[in-house]
């Protein structure tokens, strides 16, 4: 049985990437700043699929103690981790002249820490183990700026360039990588704004693209994958 690892995983497309793994009989790792928030979606993962082991620590993703506390504590409870899904992000609607003066830090902290750290922790024993898959859940942002979210879009250009390099070291030994490029997808980003479901990417588009990738033969890889809303960007 595999062992995979989702930051962000109690909400939006985070959430629905753990259900989908649940259905795979995937045993998870799943993190969150809210234990009653975690304890109630480790409740619904084992009812989708009771065979499973889902792990849980109250940890904040985008603390680097707590982050690694969190890597290792799961490690230790399910064995190997063979699948890292990168999925905590932040986004802020703010042009760079206007942010608040620590939105630097909490942006890379959030959106670009965590991936660095969880892949120069798991990938020396992906490679031992000649398997493994990182995702990293990037944005249509990192290939084209939006000027009313600078700092995201900086954060997010740049976990896809690490992405590109994670998968140029991981490419010899087995190891898979992928960047995963929503654009508009229904998420709690969204909240407070009037939107139509029906014109944008639904979490549960995200979470199957990623299964369909994870289940592909040992030779295949998907280098990244763009979904966006079939009527363009919102």
């Amino acid at each position: 049985m595999k062992n995979a690892l989702i930051t962000g995983a109690t909400k939006g497309m985070g959430r629905a990437i753990a259900a989908a793994f649940a259905h795979e009989g995937v045993n998870l790792a799943i993190n969150s700043r809210n234990a009653a928030e975690l304890a109630s979606f480790k409740t619904e993962l084992l009812q989708i699929n009771p065979t499973i082991k889902v792990f849980t620590a109250v940890a904040d993703g985008s603390n680097k103690e707590d982050l690694l506390f969190f890597a290792d504590s799961a490690a230790d409870e399910l064995g190997p981790i063979n699948i890292v899904v990168n999925n905590l992000g932040m986004y802020q609607f703010s042009r760079i002249m206007d942010d608040e003066s620590d939105l630097f830090e909490k942006m890379v902290n959030t959106n670009l820490m965590p991936a660095y750290e969880l892949y120069r922790f798991f990938g020396k024993s992906m490679v031992a183990a000649g398997e493994g898959h990182f995702f990293n859940i990037c944005s249509v942002a990192s290939l084209n700026p939006v000027v009313d979210a600078g700092m995201y879009s900086v954060t997010k250009a740049a976990l896809l360039s690490l992405n590109n390099v994670m998968r140029l070291e991981m490419q010899d030994y087995g190891v898979k990588v992928t960047a995963v490029i929503p654009g508009s997808t229904l998420t709690s980003s969204w909240d407070g704004q009037k939107v139509n479901k029906d014109t944008m990417v639904l979490p549960e588009d995200i979470a199957s693209a990623i299964i369909n990738i994870y289940k592909m033969s040992k030779g295949a890889n998907v280098d990244q994958i763009i979904i966006k809303p079939a009527g363009g960007q919102l």
